[in-house]
C-alpha cells in the first residue's frame, strides 16, 4: 500500500463509529418516515324521509366513488332499511356500521338510527317524523363537534314531521334553532347552462311565509342582516374577495317609482345606500322580471329575491337538476339538495333505478370543497408539551 493510500485508511478509520472500527455493523441515524397525510374530511349525509327518494339517491351517491372523492361519506340512517334499499336497487354497496376504527376503503359508513315504524317506499307514516329529526340532530352534534367537516341532507317532508307533532318549516329554520344562531340565509345554487361565468347563486330575504306576510316581515334591521351574511359569507366560505350582490325589488317594476309599492323606497333602496357606504358592491333594486337575464347576471356572484318563488323558480330552471341549497350563517357547513321527496318515484323499485343523483352529489361536492377551504383557514392546533 502506498504512503498515501496508508494515510486515508487510518483517516477514515479514526473518523468511522467505534462499533464500526470494533467490526460490528454501522447504524445511521434513522431517517424520518413521511408524515402520514391527512384524513379526508368526514361528511355525514342525512338520508331524509324514508319513504322518498333520500334513501335512494345517497345509496347512488355511495357506489360512485368517483362522485365523493376528497371526502368520507357517512350516511345517516337507518341501517337495515338502507341495505334493503341498496337491494332493491341492485347496488353492491357494503354498509358498516360508524366507528374510530372503521377503514373507510372497506365500504360505506352508516351512523345507524333507528326507525320509529318500519317504512314502506312511498307511503308516508308519522311514526318516522321523530325518525328524521333524529337523523338532523346526529349529523348536527357531529358537525358542532367537530367530528364531521360538513353535513348534506336529502330531501324530507315537512308536512309528515308536522303530523308527528313538530312544528317544522324547513331545514334552514330547524338547523338555526338548534344552533341557536338568530339569523340565516336560504341560498341556492348551481350551473347557468344558459352562459358561461360564475355559477347562479340566489339568497332568499324571506324563506318559507306565505305571499301574503312578506311585505310584513321585509323590515330594514332583517334585510340588513340577510345583506351582512350574505357577503360575509361569499367571501369567507366561498372565498370571494369582493362579491358583487345584485337585489331584486318586491313589486313589479321595482315599485314604480311608489306607484306599485313603496316597499323599494321606504325599506329596501335606504338598506342598500347605507350598506354601499361601507364598501359592499350592490347593485339594486332591480324589477325581478329582467333582473334574471345573462347581461345582468355577468359578473353576479348573487343575487338576493325577496321572496322564495321570485328567485327559485328561475334558478331552478337555469340549472337544470343541478341546483343545491346551502344555509348561511351557520356555524357548520351544510348543504342539501334543491327538490323534494318524489315519492312516486320512491314507491315504484323500476323507478326508483331511474332517479337522478345529481342535485345531492353537487351539494356533497360543495360541501366537500367548503370543508376544505375551511380547513385551511384554521388556525393549526397548539401541540401538546
Amino acid at each position: 500500500m502506498s504512503k498515501s493510500a496508508s494515510r486515508t485508511a487510518k483517516a477514515a478509520a479514526k473518523a468511522a463509529p467505534a462499533g464500526a472500527r470494533a467490526g460490528f455493523p454501522v447504524r445511521l441515524p434513522a431517517s424520518r418516515a413521511p408524515a402520514s397525510p391527512a384524513p379526508l374530511p368526514l361528511v355525514a349525509l342525512t338520508t331524509g324521509e324514508p319513504a322518498g327518494i333520500g334513501p335512494d339517491i345517497a345509496l347512488m351517491l355511495a357506489a360512485r366513488p368517483a362522485a365523493r372523492r376528497g371526502a368520507r361519506l357517512l350516511l345517516v340512517g337507518d341501517a337495515q332499511m338502507l341495505a334493503a334499499r341498496a337491494r332493491r336497487l341492485g347496488l353492491s354497496l357494503r354498509l358498516q356500521p360508524h366507528g374510530p376504527d372503521t377503514a373507510p376503503a372497506r365500504g360505506v359508513q352508516v351512523l345507524h338510527v333507528p326507525l320509529g315504524q318500519a317504512a314502506r317506499p312511498g307511503h308516508l307514516d308519522p311514526l318516522n317524523g321523530e325518525y328524521v329529526l333524529a337523523t338532523l340532530d346526529a349529523a348536527l352534534a357531529g358537525c358542532v363537534s367537530g367530528e364531521f367537516a360538513a353535513m348534506v341532507t336529502a330531501p324530507v317532508h315537512k308536512g309528515v314531521i308536522n303530523e308527528a307533532g313538530h312544528a317544522f318549516t324547513g331545514h334552514t329554520e330547524y338547523l338555526a334553532e338548534k344552533t341557536h344562531t338568530p339569523r340565516v340565509v336560504m341560498m341556492l345554487a348551481g350551473p347557468d347552462h344558459r352562459k358561461s361565468g360564475p355559477p347562479l347563486r340566489v339568497a332568499l330575504a324571506t324563506t318559507h311565509l306565505p305571499l301574503k306576510a312578506v311585505p310584513q316581515a321585509l323590515t330594514r334591521e332583517d334585510l340588513r342582516a340577510t345583506l351582512e351574511i350574505l357577503e360575509a359569507d361569499l367571501r369567507g366560505k366561498f372565498g370571494i374577495a369582493r362579491p358583487r350582490i345584485v337585489v331584486a325589488g318586491l313589486n313589479p317594476h321595482a315599485g314604480e317609482s311608489g306607484h306599485m309599492g313603496r316597499e323599494e323606497i321606504e325599506v329596501i333602496t335606504p338598506v342598500l345606500d347605507q350598506l354601499r357606504k361601507r364598501g359592499m358592491r350592490l347593485t339594486g333594486p332591480l324589477p325581478a322580471d329582467t333582473l334574471f337575464t345573462p347581461r345582468i347576471l355577468k359578473d353576479a356572484d348573487a343575487v338576493l329575491a325577496m321572496y322564495h318563488d321570485q328567485g327559485l323558480p328561475v334558478l331552478k330552471y337555469a340549472t337544470f337538476g343541478e341546483g343545491i341549497n346551502i344555509t348561511l350563517g351557520l356555524p357548520v357547513i351544510r348543504t342539501s339538495v334543491d327538490h323534494g321527496t318524489a315519492l312516486d318515484l320512491a314507491a315504484s323499485a323500476a323507478k326508483a333505478k331511474t332517479a337522478d343523483p345529481g342535485s345531492l352529489i353537487t351539494a356533497f361536492r360543495l360541501a366537500v370543497e367548503l370543508a376544505g377551504r375551511a380547513r385551511s383557514r384554521a388556525p393549526a392546533r397548539p401541540r401538546k408539551s
